[in-house]
């Protein structure tokens, strides 16, 4: 029997229990979801950047909420920790201040945007148990969230170097272009290393309180504070660390320089081991984070 509602529309039994069949919809889409390939739950996350970018400026939003500076803060403490620690290293370690200073400058910045990449990475899923326990997400979706958050802190330091390499006088040339592809390498392992740390730090907590250690140890054996020539000949086999390779990749180009080769070699190679790990755990145990949490 037809039901009288609002003017001369008239609503059938089968209008009425439309909602039934649209919830039946949407639960067989879901269930269609958490059974596609991995391909599938990664592209779906990452191109929801409507929904990861959003939830990382909101993140930042909420973080200085009430401040009256807000994010600026983050370029102010930086330019502070530059300033100061600039001249006295340079001191320390008898170097010329216009040469160290671009090379400390771009050193922090570069390193603090890694770092906070990697720790932040470990608790991405963690952090975001809500969003996961309450419906369907694909879970790449909150590692492009927790890299875009640093993304734009990162671009809040790097506006930094402009007073610093003009009053270094640096000057730029036509291989400076080679920050591209280096920055493109660095978030194409920001990535894997999310999808990686995320899984991992997700069902065994306690390997985030290890990252957190190998990062500070590691902080120290990357040219950072110190310049690569003052090291002696069999000490350079510290720049075979990765995370100095991707550094020097980064930092090279905008210092007016070129980076070596075995520099672009021994990065593309780590890359194509962590894309190897991230694939292999991504699609194996993406399914289960959501009982891990």
């Amino acid at each position: 029997m037809p039901t009288q509602v609002q003017g001369d529309k008239q609503l059938g039994e089968d209008d009425i229990f439309r909602p039934a069949d649209t919830y039946k919809n949407c639960m067989s889409q879901i269930h269609s979801n958490l059974h596609r390939s991995a391909w599938a739950d990664w592209w779906e996350g990452t191109r929801r950047t409507d929904i990861w970018w959003t939830l990382a400026w909101f993140d930042i939003v909420l973080k200085y909420r009430r401040s009256m500076l807000g994010p600026l803060w983050l370029t102010l403490s930086m330019g502070a920790m530059i300033a100061g620690m600039g001249p006295l290293y340079a001191s320390l370690f008898g170097t010329n201040l216009s040469k160290f200073f671009p090379h400390l400058a771009l050193g922090l910045i570069f390193w603090t945007a890694l770092s906070s990449i990697v720790t932040e990475s470990c608790t991405a899923f963690i952090g975001s148990g809500n969003y996961l326990k309450q419906g369907y997400f694909p879970i790449s979706l909150f590692v492009w969230r927790s890299m875009s958050r640093n993304l734009i802190q990162f671009a809040h330091h790097i506006v930094l170097y402009v007073p610093v390499a003009i009053w270094a006088g640096v000057s730029l040339k036509f291989h400076a272009l080679l920050f591209i592809p280096a920055f493109v390498l660095f978030l194409v392992n920001a990535h894997a290393l999310g999808l990686t740390l995320g899984l991992v730090c997700t069902r065994y907590r306690d390997v985030a309180q290890i990252v957190i250690s190998v990062l500070q140890m590691l902080m120290f054996l990357t040219p950072i504070f110190w310049m690569p020539e003052s090291l002696p000949e069999r000490g350079k086999l510290i720049l075979w660390n990765p995370l100095a390779q991707m550094l020097d990749l980064l930092r090279a180009p905008l210092m007016g320089n070129v980076s070596d080769i075995h520099n672009w070699i021994g990065l593309v190679s780590w890359t194509a081991f962590n894309l190897l790990a991230a694939s292999w755990l991504f699609s194996k145990y993406r399914r289960r984070v959501v009982y891990w949490l």
